[in-house]
């Protein structure tokens, strides 16, 4: 048998602009992602429970870029005194997205 199978194609998971939105929060602003931006790589807060596969499809999704990869941290909460009392910040998800070559995101736009 030389019959040649191709591997199927991965399809992203399929989600509403809705879902785009629950998952990417906001774009992470500081000097770190700017120097980053300069590499194709763009920062974003997202949610705590969002997997890379669907970060990419909501990146993909909103911007229209095409996205090479996906790196992901959780930046745990810091416990920190609020008028005497201790307290403890949330935890925060950031996601690394790693764009094509020739692919840009410009966040002083709007959304398409």
């Amino acid at each position: 048998m030389s019959q040649t199978a191709e591997a199927p194609v991965k399809a992203g998971p399929k989600l509403s602009r809705e879902g785009m939105y629950n998952i990417i929060r906001a774009p992470v602003i500081t000097e770190k992602a700017t120097m980053l931006s300069e590499r194709n790589t763009v920062v974003f807060r997202v949610a705590i429970d969002a997997t890379k596969p669907e970060i990419k499809a909501a990146v993909e999704g909103l911007f229209g870029v095409i996205v090479d990869g996906v790196n992901t941290l959780v930046a745990k909460g810091k416990t920190k005194r609020f008028r005497g009392r201790p307290g403890k910040r949330s935890d925060v998800k950031k996601a690394y997205v790693k764009l094509a070559p020739g692919q840009s995101i410009d966040f002083s736009t709007g959304l398409a």
